[in-house]
């Protein structure tokens, strides 16, 4: 039990029809909000997921001493698209080939109006790829949010983090359960184990496997069983073709990627409003520090605060990691004064 109003449900969109083409057939957005919506209806936070996460495994950066205060905000999670909750590749037939992270911002800004009655957002904060929702947020609707906090994100996925992603897609594909068009005609075990392992080589930093935190913070007795408790775990729980499709709205993420701005990336971040916070971790590997450094230079109002860690990608979620933690409330609370 929370302190606090925690409620939650499933907003009915109808059929979507998505950017790059095809129709989510009566799709559904899941969602929670912690705290109470205000009187002006201007004390709003967007919270979107990340990768394979819901909006239950991301509410523990919600608390009146954590991240995000819910007696002051009236926090919203919606769940991305494929992360099954909310619609998805394994839940939707003739789900569409690619659905964008923009596609999946649209839907949430519906969610904001249509259930809420909210327009103007005071802060959307997003770790990952929920990180690329907020800086789509802040591009999409710039006029209405007021604050984009982008932990471990970007506004363009680069290039060598589609390498990554690559390699996580090619790996499904060698499945020999694999249909096509992200499709398995069962869950493709020995893939999934193999993508946990690739996974697990980027998600956290050399330094960290360097100093085995993995056995002396997480206490896995090896690197064997951290491998496989940790990794080959997490990945055995998920649909085949929701990690496919939430790997390609990863991969295809640009906040210039629409007739707004036609694939001009600076313009896009110029014509940003809000002030952004950019808190890259300082060994990630998805999200660099020089990606979001190169960005700054073209955002009216942003501030680059990376954040010191051997923890890599980690260090954005610090769940159980004092100082990452620490950093990260100081440098959202400041935020969020200002």
């Amino acid at each position: 039990m929370t302190s606090w109003p925690v409620q939650e449900g499933v907003f009915e969109l109808g059929d979507l029809r998505v950017e790059r083409g095809g129709v989510i057939r009566g799709a559904r957005l899941a969602w929670q909000t912690h705290g109470t919506l205000n009187a002006e209806r201007d004390n709003v936070i967007v919270y979107p997921t990340s990768y394979t996460a819901t909006h239950d495994g991301q509410s523990w950066a919600v608390g009146p001493d954590m991240v995000l205060d819910p007696e002051k905000y009236f926090i919203v999670i919606p769940d991305m698209f494929s992360n099954g909750l909310s619609s998805g590749a394994a839940n939707t037939p003739d789900y569409p080939e690619v659905v964008t992270v923009r596609d999946n911002v649209l839907a949430q800004a519906r969610l904001l109006e249509e259930v809420f009655g909210v327009r103007n957002i005071a802060a959307v904060y997003g770790f990952s790829m929920g990180a690329m929702q907020a800086y789509h947020w802040a591009a999409v609707f710039p006029d209405r949010v007021e604050r984009a906090i982008v932990v471990c994100g970007s506004a363009r996925t680069a290039l060598h983090n589609r390498v990554f992603l690559s390699g996580l897609l090619r790996t499904l594909e060698a499945a020999p359960e694999y249909l096509g068009h992200g499709q398995f005609s069962a869950e493709p075990v020995a893939a999934l184990k193999a993508f946990g392992h690739i996974y697990a080589g980027w998600g956290l930093s050399q330094d960290f496997y360097r100093a085995e935190l993995f056995r002396t913070v997480l206490g896995a007795p090896d690197l064997d069983t951290f491998l496989k408790t940790d990794w080959e775990a997490g990945f055995a729980r998920c649909h085949a073709a929701d990690l496919y499709a939430q790997a390609l709205t990863w991969t295809h993420g640009d906040i210039s990627a629409n007739d707004l701005y036609g694939g001009d990336l600076p313009r896009a971040l110029a014509a940003i409003q809000a002030r952004v916070l950019l808190m890259p971790g300082e060994t990630d590997l998805y999200f660099r520090v020089a990606d979001n450094a190169a960005e700054l230079e073209h955002l009216k109002a942003g501030e680059l605060k990376p954040i010191p860690s051997i923890w890599g990608h980690r260090a954005g979620s610090p769940a159980g990691l004092p100082a990452e933690l620490a950093f990260l409330k100081e440098a959202v609370h400041e935020c969020l004064a200002t």
